[in-house]
């Protein structure tokens, strides 16, 4: 009888397990159906647009090896995802963004594996064992809908944090199952593969063999020299697929000089801005408003930025330390919060930004499995409370449960929808964050861009004066103005901007292209040829640069040099006007 009904209850749990990984499936998917027409944003348009090393899936080696924008340089499986991406629709962004929600809803099952199996060991509660399949339901449903979640998910690029994600997950559920199995090999062998695709993909996954021996101490062997004695092995190779990652970091020189020390950015800059920006990623995990695509590069300066915040982190650090003594569960989430952000959010610089929500991928897991635990431990409190005098239980104290997740999970997703609406244009996006972070210059630089691509001229120019208010030195916003100026026809204004932008970067190679079509429109196409001759030295493969010097010099006369210059444009993949041709075919006498 005892096996009949063993038998009988396996179906069920089959059935429980199946529905609960489609309900996260459907509720992920709802929640982003609208994002997959959001257009290439920011670090999109180098690591894709722009990326050469993704066009060609059959040369495998540069695909790996030589990418060198800042986001996937160092980072070999997101360039190879992007590759394939490429090989399957170019630049349709629908195939891109279907990916990213793929690998999300993937890294959702995973947790919800990963949370599952762990409430079902032995060293569990029996209360919780009872509970496995719907608590593991309830964190992995609400971490899939976080609205935190959508940088990573419709941001293309940003797909390295949920393939990242993805696979140091998948190494935690390969040592879970490995633990339990007969032929553990298989299992660990897939553990350590995916932790080497994960080391290859982001360098958050650098904490997974500490998460992974830590897992094993809490749940499985008992104890750090157990653990080791029963899986030295696995550990071992875990281990040393962190020289995967040595490599990359070393031979990404420094993420393409975006990362690191002695660009300008201390340490200690960086990791006192980092304290209030932890607080903040909390204070999201619980009430996600506002989200902001870009937090600028703003360093906290006073006491009042620095020291509260200061306080709750090391209050957090204290309260880890005391529960992976007392309550290691608890500790071993508490790890897991600080050891996947540190990489990005301790004190190593990182120069382009102080703080991005992706960056809480991994560690809103932790968030909310802690959550959920604690949730339900407080609810299993309460039910005595609410039962009859004849023993029995009202309904709301079976549904309670069902409904709070149902209308937590649905409130979430809408405002994962809602996010995703922002991520509709370039335009709406840099209106949007220049509306939530009005002190972030960068911000308003970008949205006078889109303004000025959309023809909007006045509001174009109030952003930029903006910008360049906030962040006087960057030689990029005095260009970008300096464009507005010349297609008002505010030419010298113009060329005082592109000067501007030249003495503050010498080496800006677009400027000079700027400087030099608004000194020929002026005429002076003397002026105009030493400022493209300064630009190809600059950057010898820059078509635009090739293309104008050839008006120039027709304007000029000097047809050969003009020709020569068409021809260089077009091989490196320039578009030269066919109505130029033909007028320089007919002046010159000749065709091509």
């Amino acid at each position: 009888m005892r096996e009949t009904r063993g038998e009988a209850r396996r179906p069920s749990r089959r059935w429980a397990t199946l529905a609960a990984g489609t309900l996260i499936v459907l509720a992920g998917a709802a929640a982003y159906s609208n994002s997959f027409h959001g257009p290439f944003v920011l670090d999109d348009l180098h690591a894709i647009r722009d990326n050469p090393t993704i066009r060609h899936l059959g040369a495998i080696g540069p695909v790996l090896w030589e990418a060198r924008s800042a986001t996937v340089v160092g980072r070999p499986v997101l360039n190879l995802s992007l590759a394939v991406n490429y090989a399957l629709g170019e630049l349709d962004v629908r195939g891109y963004h279907l990916f990213n929600l793929a690998a999300h809803l993937a890294a959702g099952l995973m947790l919800f594996g990963v949370v599952r199996r762990t409430l079902l060991l032995a060293a569990v509660p029996e209360r919780f064992r009872s509970a496995a399949t719907a608590l593991a339901l309830a964190v992995a449903l609400l971490w899939t809908v976080h609205p935190l979640q959508t940088e990573s998910v419709t941001y293309v690029v940003q797909r390295a944090e949920s393939l990242a994600g993805l696979f140091y997950l998948a190494t935690l559920y390969g040592l879970i199952r490995g633990a339990s199995s007969r032929r553990p090999a298989g299992w660990h062998v897939a553990a350590v593969a995916t932790c080497l695709l994960g080391m290859g993909s982001k360098e958050v996954v650098v904490s997974a063999p500490l998460v992974a021996i830590l897992y094993d101490r809490t749940f499985l062997a008992g104890s750090f020299r157990e653990a080791l004695r029963r899986r030295w092995g696995l550990y071992a190779a875990l281990a040393a697929t962190g020289g995967l990652l040595a490599v990359l970091v070393v031979t990404s020189a420094g993420r393409a000089d975006t990362a690191g020390f002695g660009h300008g950015l201390t340490w200690w800059e960086y990791a006192r801005t980092q304290f209030g920006f932890i607080v903040h990623y909390l204070r999201l995990a619980f009430w996600p408003d506002p989200l902001v695509f870009d937090y600028g590069t703003a360093v906290a300066q006073t006491s009042g930025e620095i020291v509260p915040y200061a306080a709750i982190v090391a209050l957090l650090l204290g309260a880890t330390v005391v529960a992976l003594r007392r309550w290691p569960w608890a500790g071993l989430l508490g790890v897991w919060f600080f050891a996947t952000l540190a990489p990005s959010s301790s004190f190593i610089p990182l120069i382009t930004q102080m703080a991005a929500e992706h960056r809480m991928y991994l560690p809103l897991a932790a968030v909310v499995a802690l959550v959920v635990i604690l949730g339900y431990h407080g609810w299993q409190h309460l039910l005595p409370r609410m039962t009859g005098p004849d023993g029995r239980r009202g309904w709301p104290a079976s549904v309670a449960p069902a409904v709070a997740l149902a209308a937590v999970a649905g409130s979430l997703a809408f405002q994962t929808f809602l996010r995703n609406r922002d991520y509709r244009s370039t335009l709406s996006l840099w209106e949007d964050t220049a509306r939530k972070r009005p002190e972030n210059g960068r911000a308003h630089s970008n949205l006078g861009v889109e303004l000025a691509q959309a023809g909007i001229f006045a509001g174009a120019l109030r952003e930029f004066d903006q910008a360049i208010a906030l962040r006087p030195g960057e030689a990029a916003i005095y260009n970008n103005r300096g464009t507005v100026y010349h297609a008002l026809g505010q030419y010298d204004r113009a060329l005082e901007d592109y000067g501007r932008a030249i003495a503050l970067k010498a080496d800006f190679a677009q400027a000079y292209v700027n400087r030099g079509k608004t000194c020929q429109q002026l005429r002076r196409y003397d002026l105009a040829i030493q400022d493209y001759d300064r630009a190809v030295v600059l950057m010898p493969d820059y078509a635009k640069a090739y293309r104008y010097r050839a008006i120039a010099y027709f304007s000029r006369k000097q047809y050969d040099r003009a020709w020569a210059d068409a021809d260089t444009c077009r091989r490196l993949g320039g578009e030269v006007d066919p109505a130029f041709i033909r007028l320089l075919s007919e002046a010159s006498g000749r065709t091509r």
